[in-house]
């Protein structure tokens, strides 16, 4: 016995089909996002603060596996990665030689306990004769209406220097390979300046309330440079970070599941026109 579908029937399920990716395509970040909330990740992000430390390949790993979960190729001095979202745990993070093979001894070494919803940078830092790989807790969350400020002093040229903000002291005599403690500065464009033994650098920096910047001091070609990095954008926000000459490209890849869920809802769609026009059969006279 044929199925018959009349007309308005059908040009309403193909209407259905061909809006179907399109209402996909929205469910899909809600979806994603609600996964990302509920599966108890912090962030790690990676940095190469050592001035006469030559670029490095740096590897991380789940704690116990010989696999890495990420490595990072040829990363020189001033490099900052985006945080990396990893699931709670424990990780290993090794430092080798850049273009040194895998299996090479790592020239340094250092654990994180990477607890749900928290945030670190893991840097290199001080002079290659005494090169360390410091883990630092970073902060996500801000006094209500105000910012946090803390210093890296990454400068190999002037070995101690101080910070004010706005003409109010912030941090005095930092060594290299210091970090300071996160300070409460209020929003707004302000003038930092930045003092060493020989020289000094002025800059005009805007922060907005709400927001977790580290600023670290570097040597330029002509002089101190001043990276403002973004630990933070709010409390609701996960930490995006990095410079722009970050680790671009180099964070795993989810396959899209929209092509499944197409597939999907194509056979949901097919399988409820069938039941429409099974429903409308003629039964059965005796």
């Amino acid at each position: 016995m044929r199925v018959k579908i009349k007309l308005k029937h059908f040009v309403r399920w193909a209407a259905l089909l061909i809006a179907l990716p399109a209402l996909l395509l929205a469910v899909v970040p809600r979806a994603a996002s609600a996964a990302t909330a509920s599966s108890g990740n912090g962030w790690v992000r990676l940095a190469h603060l050592s001035p006469n430390t030559p670029a490095v390949d740096v590897y991380l790993y789940s704690f116990g596996d010989s696999t890495a979960e990420l490595v990072l190729h040829h990363v020189a001095y001033g490099t900052v990665s985006s945080y990396q979202a990893l699931a709670a745990g424990d990780y290993t993070v090794a430092m080798r030689a850049a273009g040194a093979a895998a299996t090479t001894k790592p020239a340094l070494s250092a654990t994180v306990d990477v607890a749900a919803g928290g945030a670190y940078t893991i840097a290199g830092l001080g002079p290659e004769s005494g090169l360390r790989l410091q883990v630092l807790q970073d902060k996500l969350t801000t006094p209500p209406g105000q910012v946090l400020v803390r210093i890296v002093q990454a400068s190999l040229q002037q070995s101690k220097v101080s910070v004010t903000w706005n003409g109010q002291p912030t941090v005095s005599g930092l060594k290299l390979g210091g970090v300071s403690s996160y300070e409460t500065v209020s929003p707004g464009t302000a003038s930092l300046d930045v003092t060493g033994e020989s020289e000094s650098s002025n800059s005009t920096i805007t922060l907005a309330a709400g927001t977790v910047h580290t600023l670290v001091v570097l040597d330029g070609s002509k002089g101190l440079v001043i990276d403002n990095l973004l630990d933070a954008a709010g409390s609701g926000t996960p930490p995006v970070g990095g410079a722009a000459t970050g680790f671009g490209g180099t964070a795993p890849r989810v396959p899209s599941a929209l092509p499944w869920l197409c597939v999907i809802g194509v056979g949901a769609l097919i399988a409820a026109a069938g039941g429409i026009g099974l429903r409308r059969r003629p039964r059965p006279t005796a």
